[in-house]
């Protein structure tokens, strides 16, 4: 006897993760639309929890049959206290019920909206569904941790229930059925022939009686034949192979000079835990590198990144000589798919401002698959005028600037919106 086991601890009660998943996916384009709405009304340090979800109630709404007008029906009023069987009751005034709803607005859409909550998990995929990391390619595989993937490879005799093949196995079974009594219909049929001219010419009884016992014989054979064997069923075969990997750093530099007061500190770090979250939930494969600059450049790591609060005057090229030197060091970029994301108020040196674009221009981007430099400060510096000439020449440079937080999440997208990948 086959069991199947569905394991629903992961379903709240009352609750259904089947039920739930077809809503999700039903609804999709409303949700991500009201996802995106929800974003700009809450803070950088709640970015990742759950949110109330509200769908107007005509996108959800399941077509419903009504009664026509017309017709004779028998109906049960409770509470009826002034008519009995046969009395002919009069539409209500206004052609609606008398109800106490406050109805439906003039446009045809009700007051009460549909609301649901989603997970932390889910409103992070929703919000990151359509981004990706611009000219993404796929690199050689990696040999200490390959990525697989399953693809059918035909079908096997031994399986679990979930991956039969029904027609495969009928199929077979049918092969298996004409194979095992093709000799013996032939020889019924030579023997219903035999028998028929023996019926013809008026034969003995007895050879009669013979040969309808050797055609019973036949028939009882042929019958024994199982319309579906064991050996019969083929299951679906799935196997897993390695993939080419997409291997990415993420270079991400930030100005901590003394010029970065802490409004535009803190929208700087804002733009990199967006960064961050992107990266962390979409690619595994993924190494980020964090560098901080005044003066002086500095690898450091995460919790330093966000926290530390040191400053000093504004070298800017000082951040991607050590980028440079880095990659040089640990990614090779015929392996590794570089990316760059710099934030910044623009004021630097005007010597150094012109040294930054002969860096980007002649070292860093022919190796980067993108670089995104953001701008936390509305004036044109020196530097933004610089990077204006590295954006007008190569196409895989963008620059946005931000000012207010409401700014951040729609300069986000734009720079990392999907593209087609090269081939």
């Amino acid at each position: 006897m086959l069991h199947q086991v569905i394991d629903r601890r992961l379903s709240g009660k009352n609750k259904s993760i089947g039920n739930r998943e077809r809503f999700l996916r039903r609804y999709r384009e409303q949700i991500k639309d009201a996802v995106r709405k929800a974003v700009g009304d809450r803070s950088i340090r709640d970015i990742e929890a759950g949110t109330d979800i509200t769908l107007p109630r005509r996108d959800v709404s399941e077509p419903t049959f009504n009664h026509g007008p017309g017709g004779t029906r028998e109906m049960v009023h409770p509470g009826n206290q002034e008519y009995v069987k046969g009395d002919r009751i009069a539409k209500p005034q206004g052609g609606g019920g008398s109800g106490s709803g406050q109805g439906a607005s003039a446009d045809g859409s009700g007051e009460d909206d549909f609301v649901f909550r989603i997970s932390r998990d889910e409103f992070m995929n929703y919000f990151f569904d359509d981004l990706a990391l611009p000219r993404l390619i796929r690199t050689q595989l990696l040999a200490d941790a390959p990525e697989w993937k399953s693809r059918r490879a035909g079908f096997v005799s031994e399986g679990n229930p979930t991956s039969l093949h029904v027609v495969r196995s009928m199929r077979v079974a049918l092969g298996r059925r004409i194979a095992m009594g093709g000799d013996a219909r032939l020889e019924l049929r030579k023997l219903e022939e035999h028998l028929r001219q023996l019926e013809a010419r008026d034969a003995p009884g007895t050879e009669i009686a013979a040969a309808q016992a050797e055609i019973q014989a036949l028939r009882d054979r042929l019958k024994r034949v199982p319309f579906l064997d064991p050996f019969d069923l083929r299951y679906r075969n799935r196997i897993r192979e390695p993939v080419p990997t997409s291997k990415a750093a993420m270079f991400c530099l930030m100005d901590v000079s003394g010029s970065m007061d802490e409004a535009r500190k803190d929208l700087a770090k804002r733009f990199f835990i967006l960064l961050y979250l992107f990266l962390t939930r979409h690619y595994q494969q993924t190494d980020v590198i964090f560098i901080r600059h005044h003066t002086q450049a500095a690898e450091v790591t995460e919790d330093e990144f966000f926290h530390a609060t040191e400053s000093g005057g504004t070298v800017v090229s000082s951040a991607l000589t050590l980028m440079y030197e880095v990659i040089r060091a640990r990614y090779n970029s015929s392996e590794w798919n570089i990316y760059g994301a710099q934030a910044s108020d623009g004021d630097n040196w005007q010597q150094d401002s012109s040294k930054c674009r002969e860096l980007l221009e002649n070292k860093l981007l022919p190796m980067c698959r993108y670089f995104a430099y953001v701008q936390v400060a509305d004036e044109d510096q020196n530097l933004w005028e610089e990077y204006t000439r590295v954006r007008d020449a190569n196409p895989h440079f963008a620059m946005q600037k931000i000012v207010t937080p409401a700014q951040i999440f729609p300069v986000f997208r734009d720079l990392f919106k999907k593209t087609p990948n090269p081939a």
